[in-house]
């Protein structure tokens, strides 16, 4: 696995945020901008180990773990678990490593994420992947969200713990393995203080979430439009339940110029390992060098 250090920003009200830092080994690197990866809405930096392997030898990448999740900090508040308030603490990690542009990789609420950084500046983004992320969502997949986070399960094994996500999400990835389960739940789970295995966020992320996806739509057309000219690249699983195909249609459609890919057999949200999504990321990152 390659190398990465763990390091810590400071977000403005007094959190000790963590991310991982890979260093690029090649030559060129320095005069690239670095790789930003944004997790999703209970993940965290683990979900980009083999992205980062791949793409450390010739590019920087950084990892955040937003607050609550990984070996971030839980907030005091948990009404400060929302997408402005992690997007302000993005801005002071970006601020703090003095980065004046970089390339974002945004798994569901991290391509959110990256949306809203573009309409708050989009000259700091070179260039964008959103995975299986839109300004619409579908009610279902908000649905089946919304029924598991924030549950608090913990499991007296990994293998109990693989087979449970299994039960879970068996449907959005069928061509896993057992072994592939494990490994998610590696991602996904750490081992808690009492020795099982639980989930590594603050419960406490599922009440504002609630609330936000109970309450009508933000309209966020306006922050994808944001990202345009610039090299773009959306990601749709197929059997995805959260972002709907019409929805990336009409952001190709908006934001000519887009890469699209529907990624078969895999719902919310892909892994990024998959080889098609692989060799996108790789043209996304071919037109920046």
């Amino acid at each position: 696995m390659t190398q990465f250090e763990d390091r810590y920003w400071s977000s403005r009200d007094g959190l000790r945020l963590h991310y991982r830092d890979y260093a690029a080994a090649g030559p060129e690197a320095a005069a690239r901008p670095p790789v930003v990866c944004l997790p999703g809405l209970t993940r965290n930096a683990r979900d980009f180990e083999t992205l980062a392997a791949r793409l450390a030898p010739r590019w920087r990448v950084l990892c955040p773990e937003l607050r609550g999740r990984g070996d971030s900090a839980y907030a005091k508040d948990s009404a400060t678990y929302q997408p402005l308030q992690y997007v302000d603490d993005i801005e002071a990690l970006l601020a703090e490593t003095g980065i004046a542009r970089c390339v974002i990789v945004g798994t569901s609420l991290g391509g959110i994420l990256t949306m809203l950084l573009a309409a708050r500046g989009g000259e700091r983004i070179a260039a964008a992947a959103l995975n299986d992320i839109g300004p619409e969502l579908d009610p279902a997949g908000l649905a089946r969200i919304l029924d598991y986070v924030g549950q608090g399960r913990s499991f007296p094994t990994w293998m109990h713990a693989a087979r449970a996500l299994h039960e879970a999400q068996g449907a959005a990835f069928p061509r896993f393995t057992i072994t592939d389960w494990l490994a998610m739940a590696k991602r996904v789970m750490t081992l808690g203080q009492n020795g099982r295995i639980v989930f590594d966020y603050d419960m406490k992320i599922a009440e504002p979430f609630a609330a936000t996806a109970t309450a009508a739509p933000v309209d966020l057309w306006p922050a994808w439009e944001a990202l345009a000219g610039r090299p773009l690249l959306v990601l749709r699983g197929a059997l995805s339940d959260l972002f709907p195909a019409h929805c990336l249609d009409e952001m190709v459609r908006r934001v000519p110029g887009t890469e699209a890919l529907t990624l078969p057999e895999v719902g919310h949200a892909p892994t990024l390992d998959e080889p098609e999504a692989v060799a996108a990321i790789e043209r996304l990152l071919a037109r920046v060098a």
